[in-house]
């Protein structure tokens, strides 16, 4: 079966699935160009508030399809456009996107599956996930762009662990060095993936969208040109009233 990235929906939280059945989730060119063609859809609409990433129950990705590899691999322009055109447009289109992202990491998390991880920015994981990216073992090294991404959430020390070690971790290693936000025994990361999904739909979600391009522009150097636009904002306007009244807010 050929892998597709599945966009479903439950309410205010999208569901972005990974899924490549018997390929423990490997991402095939098709799932990068599906992936960059999703979270343009969910940046554009405004009714998420949130992100649920996940695989296949049992492995988030286990990498890129390798079977697709001799169709482009050997030759360097047709290597270029996959990665800076295919691969990431896929990541670029998650980083550009204002929602907040959670992942739900289970099983394999290798290579492609890190970059996607790498972009999200709460990251749970079952006990029995592991992460690496040995493709040195294939002969190949990481693509620039995607082996600074990777760096930037991991940790340079723990990416050039993974890249010129063929090192696989596990959670204890990674909660251990920031990238994971969580680690919860095998079987209970859907639901503590949802509890948090759900939490992050009840608050304000114009304010969740300036964090991230704050973030962003904190990670360029800069700063954002409209950080106090929100002020007459009903957002603004509800938050402080349900505060002052003692009330929930509602967003």
């Amino acid at each position: 079966m050929a892998g597709q990235v599945i966009l479903d929906s439950a309410g205010a939280i999208a569901v972005v699935l990974l899924s490549h059945p018997g390929k423990l989730g490997a991402m095939s060119r098709g799932m990068w160009r599906e992936l960059k063609v999703v979270f343009e859809r969910i940046q554009r609409e405004p009714r998420w508030r949130c992100v649920l990433v996940r695989g296949d129950p049992g492995a988030f990705s286990a990498g890129g399809d390798i079977a697709e590899y001799p169709e482009f691999r050997f030759d360097p322009a047709r290597l270029r456009e996959f990665h800076e055109h295919d691969v990431w447009g896929g990541l670029r289109a998650m980083l550009d996107c204002d929602v907040p992202m959670v992942a739900l990491i289970e099983g394999a998390c290798m290579g492609a599956g890190m970059e996607i991880a790498s972009c999200c920015d709460i990251r749970v994981a079952s006990v029995n996930a592991k992460f690496g990216a040995p493709i040195a073992r294939l002969g190949f090294p990481m693509a620039p762009r995607e082996a600074r991404l990777v760096a930037s959430a991991a940790g340079m020390a723990t990416a050039r662990e993974m890249l010129l070690e063929a090192a696989v971790l596990d959670t204890a290693q990674m909660k251990a060095r920031g990238f994971l936000h969580e680690v919860v025994a095998e079987g209970e990361a859907a639901t503590r993936v949802r509890q948090r999904c759900e939490r992050i739909a009840l608050l304000a979600p114009q304010a969740a969208r300036m964090n991230k391009r704050t973030f962003r522009a904190l990670a360029a150097g800069g700063m954002p040109p409209d950080a106090y636009d929100y002020a007459p904002g009903a957002e603004h306007r509800e938050g402080i009233a349900a505060f002052l009244e003692k009330r929930q807010p509602v967003f």
